[in-house]
């Protein structure tokens, strides 16, 4: 009996260990959201428009020095156009806000989950869970570092989220009027 006993201490005292030496050498590093930066544009048949929107939270995780994964939410209500001012930008900047867009009365934040980091050269391929209006889907992207700022570009189907006003996808007789499905997302983190 005493020699169970003594077995399961240092069996216990083993994994402890074991635990505490494994989640040590995960560190987390947050992001200084003052200092990043989220851009989009949008397309249409007619031009773009660009703009941008804030970033809530985020934290990259790393193993050493290697990156292992990250999280990331934005504050939607922040979103804004750059590329117009004065009342056409407020109409847009509305409309952008509106259920035909984001709905940010109901969906305040959207947020990025890395699944599946790779180290590709000075780079990371990364697997990730967007999460726009509600709905959740794959995106795959390449993240650089250099020194503590990480940069990406997205290519991002609005359509997949449920934001489908003015795509020539779902609408006939657009003409014009149509408004490309994809969209693109560039960020800039500082950490």
């Amino acid at each position: 009996m005493k020699t169970m006993k003594s077995l399961m201490k240092i069996g216990l005292s083993l994994a402890l260990s074991l635990f505490l030496f494994s989640n040590a050498k995960v560190k987390e590093k947050q992001v200084k959201t003052e200092d990043s930066k989220v851009s989009w544009k949008a397309y249409k048949v007619t031009g773009d428009h660009y703009g941008s929107v804030k970033l809530k939270e985020g934290a990259f995780k790393f193993s050493g020095k290697e990156l292992i994964g990250g999280e990331f939410t934005m504050d939607m209500t922040s979103i804004s156009t750059e590329d117009i001012t004065g009342e056409y930008k407020d109409k847009l900047d509305g409309h952008l806000k509106s259920d035909d867009f984001f709905a940010v009365e109901k969906f305040k934040t959207s947020t990025i989950k890395f699944n599946k980091v790779t180290k590709e050269g000075n780079a990371y391929n990364v697997e990730a869970n967007l999460t726009i209006k509600g709905v959740t889907k794959p995106v795959n992207f390449k993240l650089n570092f250099n020194n503590n700022i990480a940069t990406a570009k997205l290519k991002v189907d609005r359509t997949k989220y449920d934001i489908k006003y003015g795509s020539a996808s779902f609408f006939d007789g657009l003409k014009d009027k149509a408004i490309y499905d994809e969209f693109d997302i560039d960020v800039e983190i500082h950490f």
